[in-house]
């Protein structure tokens, strides 16, 4: 049973890398190792993409992380008709393995570490990664990176989901177990607390929203045979970065310590990194606001400073004009610069866990932590989290907590600086990234062209190897990178998942 007991002592005078894990994993923190600077992109076409990738490597960026467009991460082709003026829009358009190849032309993949923002179809993705690895004859066990995988996120506040929670839950699972057997260094699942704080929910909210979720996720996989020490240390976890400084940094040591009881009293784990809490930071795109576009960057740069002062593992930091589309590649130089001066000139990095001990931090994350208690109770009074999906209650807590801040802003108890506060009538004006409308013409015109002229007959027999481990159970990995190897598209596999498992409509909780 998941902790519902007394808060325990605080460990105001732990060190950090001992339990609770309060004051940070590593018993150095940044004077070891700095964290690593992940900045997320993608758009258009894989080749586009790649150019941007190459461009921030340059610049300094230590880490990969791709954010995909809407057709891809439902699982649709580019020439599908749904998928019709959304093709690389949001993200970079990815299509078999001819798109992965050329997203990561140039990029040694045994070296780079790859996130992938991708959860319904993440095993066809993986599947694609691994691939163009097998392609290259990089080890498998060489490949490290984390794909999201994070399905009751979807149902509970971003909405790009495609099955049912059982197949989804057991797509999930599988994808957790071929990484233990196969890609040891890969984490397997990235439980998101961004996207539900993004959506409206308060600090208390995301941290227990996030680890009632990923104590399911922890049940699910010892259910389907794995033990504890064998997939929670490839765990991670993925917050977003608000204005409120201390509130921020209380948050993030209020969540480690809270997962380490958690972990501790239900699974009692023999590996001690099964209950560390490790986690990459977003800073917030939802307080970025288009009038003064520009104090973005200072909104940012606070948000990256409390995210450094919580002991984040990774960081992206947004793009001052991301309020008014996707970001430039000036204003993507930038945000890296943010947290390279945050790294190097600062001076925040030679010492482990500056604000330990501030009185008002240690009184925020006994705070914290009892407020994210109690609905860790309520979820689990419930049935757990995906009953509570199901009920629309994690949904109903997002809308509540979303109108009472939007209320706040409208009456001027919140003030935004540009927007309630210090406004001005005449905006300055910004040029933003244009995509290109040809782009997804010429996309969809390669990719007709490339299914024309592939082998139709190996690539169905492949999608039905695929369809029978879909019925029969049988781990999914292997039979989708085989197909994929053959071939077989984005589309393709996730057509024959959705004519097995269904589709579903997740309650709104209104």
């Amino acid at each position: 049973m998941v902790l519902v007991g007394q808060p325990r002592a605080r460990s105001v005078d732990g060190s950090a890398g001992e339990p609770p894990y309060r004051r940070g994993i590593h018993p150095g923190m940044y004077k070891d190792r700095l964290w690593t600077m992940r900045q997320y992109a993608g758009f258009s076409s894989p080749a586009k993409t790649n150019e941007r990738f190459q461009n921030l490597l340059d610049g300094g960026q230590t880490g990969i992380s791709v954010a995909f467009d809407l057709p891809t991460q439902l699982g649709f082709d580019s020439d599908d008709e749904i998928s019709s003026g959304e093709v690389g829009k949001v993200g970079v358009s990815i299509d078999s393995i001819h798109d992965m190849r050329e997203l990561f032309e140039g990029i040694d993949m045994g070296s780079i570490s790859t996130s992938m923002t991708i959860n319904a179809p993440a095993t066809t993705l993986l599947a694609l990664y691994v691939a163009v690895a097998d392609e290259r004859g990089t080890p498998r066990e060489k490949l490290s990176g984390t794909v999201q995988n994070d399905i009751l996120k979807e149902y509970i506040s971003r909405g790009l989901y495609i099955y049912p929670p059982e197949p989804s839950v057991r797509l999930t699972t599988d994808l957790m177990s071929w990484c233990k057997e196969n890609t040891p260094r890969w984490n397997t699942i990235s439980v998101s607390g961004y996207h539900m704080r993004e959506a409206g929910c308060t600090a208390s909210q995301e941290i227990s929203l996030t680890l009632s979720n990923a104590i399911f996720y922890c049940r699910k996989a010892i259910e389907m045979g794995m033990k504890i020490d064998e997939f929670a240390p490839r765990m991670s976890f993925f917050f977003a970065c608000h204005n409120d400084l201390i509130e921020e940094v209380s948050k993030f040591r209020a969540a480690r310590q809270l997962w380490y009881e958690m972990v501790e009293e239900e699974f009692s784990p023999s590996n001690r990194k099964s209950s560390q809490l490790r986690f990459h930071t977003q800073t917030s795109g939802v307080t970025l606001t288009a009038q003064q576009p520009i104090n973005n960057a200072v909104r940012v740069a606070y948000q990256a400073l409390a995210a450094v002062l919580g002991g984040t593992q990774s960081l992206h930091t947004n793009s001052f004009d991301e309020a008014l589309g996707l970001p430039t590649e000036a204003s993507a130089n930038l945000a890296l610069r943010t947290q390279q001066i945050l790294a190097e000139e600062t001076g925040i990095t030679s010492s482990v866990d500056p604000l330990g001990g501030s009185e008002i931090v240690e009184s925020k994350t006994d705070g914290l932590i009892e407020a994210a208690r109690k609905t860790i109770m309520e979820i689990e009074s419930m049935g757990g989290a995906m009953e509570c999906v199901k009920a629309g209650l994690q949904q109903k807590i997002i809308h509540e907590s979303a109108w009472e801040q939007i209320n706040r802003v409208e009456t001027g108890e919140e003030l935004v600086v540009g927007v309630n506060s210090h406004s001005e009538e005449t905006a300055p004006e910004f040029e933003g990234l244009v995509i290109n409308p040809d782009d997804e013409k010429n996309k969809v015109a390669d990719l007709i062209k490339f299914k024309k002229s592939r082998d139709e007959n190996q690539v169905e027999l492949a999608l039905s190897e695929v369809r029978k481990a879909c019925i029969d159970g049988t781990n999914v990995m292997e039979p989708i990178i085989s197909a994929v190897k053959l071939e077989a598209t984005v589309g393709e596999v996730n057509s024959i998942m959705r004519e097995v498992f269904g589709t579903w409509v997740a309650p709104s909780g209104v």
